[in-house]
């Protein structure tokens, strides 16, 4: 469940255009009311928005928006602009091309959002960069990882809750004989098993690798494999058992210990608002006995921290 809450009564995008192009005129930025409007608004609204502004003032809404903006508030307010698609494809091609690469958040990406997400994702990438992503994934990954990345990317999996339990128990077999019962590790069996089983089935083979063999397949894949690669397989077993679990642990990650990794933060509130946000924050909650907005209102601050607990909605204690 989306997070996202609107106002009582909602104004017309060519309105919020109007509202938003006063809030930028003058001296300095009314940041306030920008965050009040668009904090309120689903992707087809704030697309809407767009429109309406650029056909008004002749520009668009997200140069005005970085150039009235700075720091975190700027930031994030343009990560979550785009529609969740475009958004995806803008986070991966920053990662694997920008000044840093980042090949830790492209396989976040790629292993956590659906096989439908991901194909969209590769259309608005190819669109957009006139550059393919496979190419881009070859370029900066390597050995196992960009195995696994570029068959997620390739594959069109099953995203439905049936399982073939004799094909899911025969998966544990082979991800045992591959892994924990030999001397070494037969990474292309885990490729190809991770890569092309959908979530519902994946989620079956974990529960019968641990009912087969007493141990978790997480475990498995810790003591198996590393880097970048164990990342990426851990991300797509997590996704597939339960997604928001999987978040709320990045999340508390992101704010644990000195200081707080203001990007991840960022990136994770942004792009799983409008989806799954609300179970997010239940696990969160039910895993630290405190709630995510809380913990969000005491590691950032000033507009930053009222755009963010704006898209997380109401803490429910």
């Amino acid at each position: 469940m989306a997070t996202l809450t609107f106002p009582p009564v909602l104004t017309s995008p060519r309105d919020d255009a109007t509202h938003l192009y006063k809030a930028f005129k003058g001296f300095g930025c009314d940041t306030a009311a920008v965050v009040n409007i668009l904090a309120h608004r689903d992707a087809t609204q704030r697309a809407l928005i767009e429109h309406e502004y650029r056909a008004m003032y002749s520009e668009e809404l997200s140069k005005r928006l970085a150039s009235e903006l700075r720091g975190d508030i700027e930031r994030a307010i343009l990560l979550w602009m785009p529609d969740p698609a475009v958004r995806d494809a803008t986070i991966v091609r920053k990662a694997l091309t920008g000044d840093v690469v980042n090949l830790k958040v492209a396989t976040e990406v790629i292993c956590s959002r659906t096989s439908t997400q991901v194909q969209h994702l590769k259309q608005i990438y190819h669109a957009r960069f006139h550059s393919y992503l496979e190419r881009d994934i070859e370029y900066q990954a390597s050995g196992d990882l960009q195995k696994l990345l570029l068959a997620c990317v390739s594959a069109i999996r099953y995203e439905g809750p049936e399982v073939d339990r004799a094909m899911a128990e025969h998966d544990a077999k082979s991800l045992y004989k591959a892994g924990e019962k030999k001397l070494g590790t037969d990474e292309k069996i885990f490729v190809r098993i991770f890569s092309e089983r959908s979530r519902a089935h994946l989620a079956f083979v974990a529960s019968a690798y641990h009912n087969m063999y007493g141990n978790s397949l997480k475990k498995a894949i810790k003591k198996e494999t590393s880097g970048n690669f164990e990342f990426a397989l851990r991300t797509i077993l997590q996704c597939a058992e339960n997604p928001a679990v999987y978040f709320a642990k990045v999340l508390h990650k992101s704010m644990k210990g000195a200081g707080t990794d203001d990007s991840t933060l960022t990136r994770v509130i942004v792009t799983r608002t409008e989806i799954d946000m609300q179970y997010i924050k239940a696990e969160y909650q039910r895993k630290h006995g405190k709630t995510l907005n809380d913990v969000v209102h005491s590691e950032t601050s000033s507009h930053f921290r009222a755009f963010l607990l704006a898209l997380l909605g109401p803490a429910h204690r």
